[in-house]
């Protein structure tokens, strides 16, 4: 994005600022060289400087080599080596595992860090006599959306955390900066009520060099999106209606907005042609012309192309997932009238099957991928994990860009297109899925559904669906419209549907074993790994270097 492209000169002097900053972030400890030189907050183009340094905190998920589907039971990691495999499938998670999330998302020291240098922009923009009022308005209520998105992951994460809105200075206020944890109400209160008071001082659209700052969409889309996270069984453990009914308000307030709409190729809406298209609601934007671009080819996609291997294959869709795709009819796989096959499993499978997931007899840059067992293929499905190639049979296509070759992406970080946080298809399933619990399937959720099964030519929901029929089919339908876009962890989560014997994450994820037999093709699920969820995992652990630093943090249930 813009935001982030810069002169030598700039560079240098966000540089400097950013190092200014700096800090120990679990304590929020004043630095030394405070910044507060009156040529930084005088001028809207250094301030922004400063501003633009707290969006790079932000995740880079473009370069990630294991992803929340991985966590989840949408991919296999891709290496039983990764610690996907070692803490998340093992449960063996704990205060000293050091396991902060795909990107430092959910990193406490990286987090409050954001936080900080948000912080320090507020208060010293706030006390500008020089900026401008139309500035002030604006780029603060920026700050504070990028403020609320940091306390967002660490509160799925963690539940409770500290809030902190002041700059803190270890030498005026000594051990009065050790902050104790506030309650996970608390912190969901603090989030929504900042987002509910800046989302008017935020413009309805962006264009030009704002492309990537927030709108009042953004703002209302990650209020809904938190809201419905606080009205899930595990944080709504009552099940109080009035926090699915809040949850659904807000994401008609960004369905009445008239800003937004589904666009029309699902394919097409990572390429990096369409980016910032109509449907992208906030995103994370690249510059590879800057080296700053994405890995995701590189990183992500098939292993073996045209003979020559150009990626780490971290994708690796499960059995599961690919199941989850309806057939063309509209009707799930297992439903005895929707002609599903069990030996020829990839036909008259729904659009976004193809669109998504890259299996045996695919087309990939010219080269049809084979991952059956016994026609010699370098992508043969790797049972034993001792290479890149995929564990499962399976690699994914949606979001990556085929135009790229997997090798220059890795050396190159050349991929061009932006990480879409949300788009309207989240509000609409969003709006759904609180719109269901809170009043039952009326016409609106059938509406709202109907919209994102229709754009991949899917027929409408049959009508006279009871509650319970139509959370299953919103479930599935998150499942497949989101594959691969980080959300499906979550997801499970908060649904608290992880653990127990019929936990989705307490089971074994399958491959698909394809070899010749007798002449024919046959189809064999197989498994590819056991793994173990305990109901503590639903939080992570506070991690220990920061329970030492501030004896004030109470560790989680279960971590001790």
């Amino acid at each position: 994005m813009n935001i982030k492209k810069y002169t030598a000169d700039s560079l240098l002097l966000l540089i400097i600022l950013a190092f200014a900053a700096a800090c120990t972030p679990d304590l929020e400890v004043e630095p030394r060289n405070k910044v507060t030189d009156a040529s930084v907050w005088v001028d809207p183009t250094n301030a922004d400087l400063f501003l633009n340094d707290v969006y790079q905190q932000m995740p880079d998920m473009n370069t990630v080599t294991q992803d929340f589907d991985q966590y989840a039971d949408n991919s296999y990691v891709g290496a039983d080596w990764f610690p996907t495999v070692s803490q998340i499938y093992q449960a063996a998670l704990s205060p000293s595992s050091n396991f902060n999330g795909p990107a430092d998302m959910w990193n406490w020291g990286l987090r409050y860090t954001m936080i900080r240098r948000a912080n320090i922009f507020i208060e010293n923009v706030t006390a500008s006599t020089e900026l401008s009022d139309e500035y002030k308005v604006e780029r603060l209520a920026e700050a504070r959306f990028l403020r609320t998105l940091s306390y967002h992951w660490l509160w799925m994460a963690y539940g409770g955390v500290p809030i902190i809105t002041d700059v803190l200075d270890i030498n005026a206020e000594g051990e009065d900066i050790l902050r104790a944890r506030d309650t996970d109400e608390a912190t969901f209160q603090f989030m929504v009520d900042e987002l509910e008071a800046i989302a008017n001082d935020l413009p309805d659209t962006r264009s030009g060099n704002d492309l990537g700052r927030p709108t009042k969409g953004a703002a209302l889309t990650l209020k809904g999106w938190i809201e419905l996270f606080h009205a899930s069984p595990q944080r709504n453990t009552t099940n109080d209606p009035a926090r699915w009914a809040a949850a659904a308000a807000t994401n008609l307030q960004v369905m009445n907005l008239g800003v937004y709409a589904l666009f029309e190729d699902f394919g097409g809406i990572w390429l990096p042609e369409n980016n910032n298209n109509i449907e992208v609601i906030f995103d994370y934007q690249v510059s590879p012309t800057l080296g700053d671009g994405g890995a995701r080819e590189g990183m992500l996609g098939p292993a073996f192309v045209n003979g020559v291997q150009q990626s780490w294959a971290n994708f690796a869709p499960t059995q599961e997932l690919v199941d989850d795709f309806a057939m063309a009819n509209g009707k799930p796989i297992d439903d005895p009238a929707s002609g599903y096959d069990p030996q020829n499993p990839y036909e008259n499978r729904e659009e976004r099957f193809y669109e998504t997931i890259i299996y045996d007899g695919s087309v990939w840059q010219g080269d049809t991928i084979y991952t059956r067992l016994g026609v010699g293929s370098l992508n043969e499905i790797d049972l034993s994990s001792a290479s890149d190639v995929s564990n499962t049979g399976y690699y994914a296509r949606k979001t990556l860009d085929e135009s790229v070759l997997g090798q220059d992406n890795l050396a190159n970080r050349n991929g061009g297109q932006n990480f879409i946080w949300f788009r309207y298809a989240d509000v609409l399933l969003n709006f759904a899925e609180a719109q269901n619990e809170a009043v039952g399937p009326d016409e609106a959720v059938y509406d709202a559904v109907n919209q994102v099964r229709s754009r991949s030519s899917l027929p409408d929901l049959e009508s006279g669906l009871t509650r319970e029929e139509m959370r299953e089919a919103i479930h599935r339908e998150r499942r497949v419209e989101f594959a691969f876009e980080g959300k499906r962890w979550w997801d499970i989560i908060r649904w608290e549907a992880a653990d127990g014997p019929d936990g989705l994450l307490n089971k074994p994820m399958h491959g698909m074993k394809i070899e010749r037999v007798d002449g024919e093709l046959t189809y064999t699920p197989v498994v590819v790994t056991d793994r173990t969820f305990l109901e503590r995992m639903y939080l992570m652990p506070i991690p220990i270097d920061a329970i030492n630093r501030n004896g004030k943090l109470n560790p989680n249930p279960g971590y001790q």
